[in-house]
């Protein structure tokens, strides 16, 4: 890891401390992963650096961002990057929300302020467009010639945040929904208003934010355009942890509660006391495709095990790599699974909405080519995740894949985080 990240990941670490364990167990990982995954792109940009199709692109602040108020958490200028589509894929339209986690109170928002998932002054620009963004055939065949955006994160709610819920004193700039509405106006203006054809699609938190705002996406576009959206690893369970406690449940109360989320939600969401992402989704009349591992590494270390349900760190180990789970461990990973199958089995009888949950210890699998579309490439019934996302976008058949429980799955890239 190189020396700079070492450092920025050390006094992140010094910082934490000063949190609430709550805010400790959530943002610090969160946080470090972050720096870790950009850490694990760069390694593998780098291993293809003699591939001359990889191209950087740079990034584009969005204009007149003062006057429309659309401000990072600092108050810096929102972004992405863009790359022109071409041929075939010309009036194709392909946008990636990025995806970082959220902070739920001043002093997380506070300091997230000062990292790229808070500010444009720290983002890496350009950056390469890999997985369900690449320009290779061989590598996104079916979305290779699209218009492509990568939209960046930064305002520490998945585009949901508004200024109403400002504190006053805090430096702190609540503007994810006005951000999300004015990326959209531009892009619209440079040719989005045209689409023939449109997928939305976000990881993580990113993921989230695509379910979000994917029926208010599918209203920007022309009427017989066809517009679907994908969220990768944006479907967070609503579990105990292993100690009985709600801890993610409080976490996004908090967030809803800071940001004054509620007002980007459905109608029909805000009905219930505690809006769910079963609900969210349920409610979306878009086509809809779910990318998840049953065993998501983020949703095990920040809802299944926070630091603060193993006090004696017997899961210290199987947190950090799958493979060192005992056998009573893997039972509790199991149920887990079983809690995902069940939440999204409802949603078998809806044929828009497609399923690729595989059996892999990973989080995010769209944005890296190894798990996109690659010869390494987690796969159920011989179908990378390329070609199932396809098929459903297409038409070409019905997509339920849900893989049978692990480790039975040799094709799955497990992150084994004792190598970091």
């Amino acid at each position: 890891m190189p020396l700079s990240t070492n450092l920025h990941l050390r006094n992140v670490i010094i910082l934490l401390k000063k949190w609430s364990k709550q805010e400790y167990t959530i943002a610090a990982f969160t946080i470090i992963l972050f720096i870790f995954s950009l850490t694990f792109l760069n390694r593998s940009n780098q291993s293809h650096s003699n591939d001359s199709h990889i191209n950087l692109i740079p990034f584009t602040p969005l204009a007149n961002f003062k006057q429309l108020g659309a401000l990072c958490l600092d108050g810096t200028a929102p972004g992405y990057h863009f790359q022109k589509g071409f041929g075939s894929g010309s009036r194709n339209w392909l946008l990636h929300l990025e995806g970082g986690g959220w902070c739920n109170s001043i002093s997380s928002c506070s300091y997230r302020k000062t990292t790229a998932l808070g500010s444009s002054n720290y983002m890496d620009t350009p950056v390469p467009f890999s997985g369900i963004l690449s320009s290779v055939p061989s590598q996104n065949p079916d979305f290779f010639n699209w218009n492509k955006v990568k939209i960046r994160y930064c305002d520490g709610a998945s585009f949901a945040g508004h200024p109403e819920s400002e504190p006053k004193g805090s430096g702190l700039f609540f503007r994810g929904q006005i951000i999300w509405e004015a990326i959209m106006n531009e892009l619209l203006s440079i040719g989005m208003s045209k689409a023939k054809q449109a997928l939305l699609s976000g990881c993580s938190a990113g993921g989230l934010a695509t379910l979000i705002h994917c029926d208010n996406f599918r209203q920007l576009l022309p009427k017989e355009a066809t517009v679907k959206c994908l969220a990768d690893a944006g479907f967070f369970l609503d579990e105990k942890d292993i100690a009985g406690n709600s801890t993610m449940k409080s976490f996004y109360h908090d967030v809803v509660q800071l940001q004054g989320v509620a007002k980007s939600l459905h109608k029909e969401c805000l009905a219930k006391m505690e809006p769910s992402k079963e609900e969210i989704l349920k409610n979306i009349k878009t086509p809809v495709f779910l990318v998840h591992p049953a065993y998501d590494f983020w949703q095990i270390h920040n809802i299944l095990v926070p630091e603060g349900s193993d006090p004696h760190r017997r899961w210290k180990s199987c947190r950090l790599n799958i493979q060192s789970c005992d056998a009573n461990m893997i039972s509790i990973l199991d149920s887990f699974r079983s809690s995902l199958l069940k939440a999204v089995n409802e949603f078998q009888q809806r044929k828009d909405i497609g399923m690729f949950i595989d059996s892999c210890f990973i989080h995010c699998q769209t944005w890296m080519g190894e798990t996109w579309h690659s010869p390494r490439s987690p796969k159920i019934n011989h179908k990378t995740i390329a070609e199932s996302v396809a098929d459903w976008f297409f038409d070409r058949q019905v997509v339920k894949l849900i893989d049978c429980p692990f480790p039975c799955n040799p094709t799955c890239h497990n992150m084994d985080f004792t190598r970091v």
